[in-house]
């Protein structure tokens, strides 16, 4: 050891830079490694070996793609921008995350419910499973829901009141304690522009603002909290679809010159209602909207825009999904047990 220190400094005091200088610094690196002992040499070696291990590790592992917000709303709107806004990566959400082996997995979920249960009216459904690929991508673009189609239920752009009758009655009886408690939350947005609870969603224009108390068949508390007379009513509805990943109760409130472009809804077992205030209505009326989500427009049918005019003030609307009226009993209970959140 002594030795190779000695020849260092002496190489770092006579080298100089040329090919003569190089040739003279390798032969004397490998005369060095020649006369120093083994544990030396085995650390020399040891670290090389660290070193090749690093590199190749560092060599397979993929870059890190760190993009900007502008960039992804750029890349969303050339891929992805599709029913009106973008869309979400959320694992949990079932509209825009599309699950490779969805059939088998809903048909897997079909059979587990049999065997604890009874295949007796589980037909349309059975042939829904079995037949998805016809019926998401083969259907007329009218009629699309994104993911799952229950076949053989009729379409209409509106519902009659008759069909959840009382539900619908329930809702108007109710009109004035909605109100109030959505008041309260919209006075917070004068504090700041996002108030908690409330989700901005995006839109080619304007703002939709919305305040979900259920979401795609789960509660939120907290939010529910700040609406235990809106939360407990929803309890009292008969049709109410609360127990699968198909079911939402929000406030939605479009600002003056919002527009939703058009799109579908996710499914054809439920029907949307609404009960709006708004612009130059004082509010209060109820309709059930198409099978699909629920339109904006007649004789749209399950596609269907948004908007709201800006010369008017805001358009507020609560959205509750109920049970399409010709979904069986039998089939409501599997679609719940299929659709559950979470399964």
């Amino acid at each position: 050891a002594p030795r190779c220190t000695t020849m260092s400094l002496e190489w770092l005091m006579d080298w100089s830079w040329s090919l003569d200088g190089l040739r003279d610094f390798i032969a004397t690196g490998i005369q060095s490694f020649r006369d120093c002992d083994a544990t030396a040499l085995a650390a020399v070696a040891c670290l090389l070996v660290l070193f090749v291990w690093y590199c190749y590790h560092v060599g397979r592992e993929q870059p890190r793609a760190y993009a900007t917000v502008n960039a992804l709303m750029q890349s969303a709107e050339a891929n992805g921008v599709q029913n009106g806004y973008v869309y979400c990566h959320s694992p949990e959400c079932v509209r825009c995350t599309h699950h490779d082996g969805l059939n088998q997995k809903l048909y897997h979920n079909l059979q587990e419910y049999a065997k604890r249960y009874s295949w007796s009216g589980m037909g349309r459904i059975h042939k829904g499973i079995r037949e998805q690929g016809r019926y998401l991508n083969s259907r007329p673009s009218i009629q699309k829901p994104e993911v799952f189609f229950l076949p053989d239920l009729p379409t209409m752009p509106y519902f009659s009141r008759d069909a959840q009758k009382h539900d619908v009655e329930l809702l108007e009886r109710n009109f004035q304690t909605i109100l109030c408690e959505f008041e309260t939350l919209y006075k917070a947005f004068s504090n700041c522009s996002l108030p908690q609870g409330w989700k901005m969603n995006s839109t080619p224009s304007g703002e939709w603002f919305t305040f979900y108390l259920v979401n795609q068949g789960m509660c939120v508390p907290r939010n529910c909290r700040r609406c235990p007379r809106t939360y407990r009513l929803l309890g009292s509805l008969r049709t109410c679809i609360g127990n699968n990943v198909f079911g939402n109760a929000c406030i939605s409130v479009l600002s003056p010159g919002t527009v939703i472009a058009e799109h579908y809804g996710p499914t054809n077992i439920r029907i949307r209602c609404h009960l709006g205030k708004c612009p130059g209505t004082g509010g209060g009326s109820s309709r059930l909207g198409v099978p699909a989500t629920g339109g904006q427009q007649p004789r749209k049918g399950p596609l269907h825009p948004a908007l709201c005019p800006p010369e008017e003030g805001p358009r507020v609307v609560f959205m509750v999904d109920l049970w399409h009226p010709n979904v069986a009993a039998a089939e409501r209970q599997a679609l719940d047990f299929i659709f559950a959140p979470g399964r």
